[in-house]
């Protein structure tokens, strides 16, 4: 007698010890899974969720300057551009820049969206060709038609790889 109360004591002991993680297994005790979560709604946890970190938070798009500021090595490099020729581009590349980012921001009718930024680019060319001697400004033009040509290669092959 002594020994079955012993065992029966040793048993129960076990099971007070197990019951927390054998009722979790069932979700508070409710095998049919109606404990925590009916009480949240479907799928839902009782733990509130950690709130975007730093680096999901949404970056400031770049200013015209900085913009600029990141092309211009490149640009000198390639056509020899003075200190007075590069002030000539910065200004001018920074002000059509700022021009097309308004733009952006107003968003018009893509009509009319297309007849103002051919305006921007008009002006730009005007104010290069006056600052500019003819063969580093023919060289400019000639280095943006190859960029921007270069640019839509690899949004096409983009396209391509994400059909594939």
């Amino acid at each position: 007698m002594k020994s079955k109360q012993t065992l029966f004591y040793i048993i129960l002991f076990i099971g007070v010890l197990f019951i927390n993680d054998i009722s979790a297994q069932y979700g508070y005790g409710s095998p049919y899974g109606y404990g925590s979560r009916s009480m949240y709604g479907r799928g839902r946890s009782a733990i509130p969720q950690a709130g975007p970190t730093e680096s999901t938070k949404e970056e400031t798009p770049p200013t015209a300057e900085e913009i600029v500021d990141e092309q211009m090595p490149s640009i000198t490099e390639a056509i020899g551009l003075d200190p007075f020729e590069q002030a000539v581009v910065r200004t001018s590349l920074v002000q059509s820049v700022q021009q097309r980012i308004e733009l952006q921001i107003l968003e018009l009718e893509p009509l009319k969206m297309k007849e103002e930024i051919e305006n921007i680019k008009r002006r730009q060319d005007a104010e290069l060709k006056a600052g500019l001697p003819e063969e580093k400004y023919e060289a400019f033009m000639e280095l943006q038609e190859n960029q921007f040509k270069a640019k839509k290669k690899k949004q096409k092959k983009k396209k391509k790889k994400k059909k594939d």
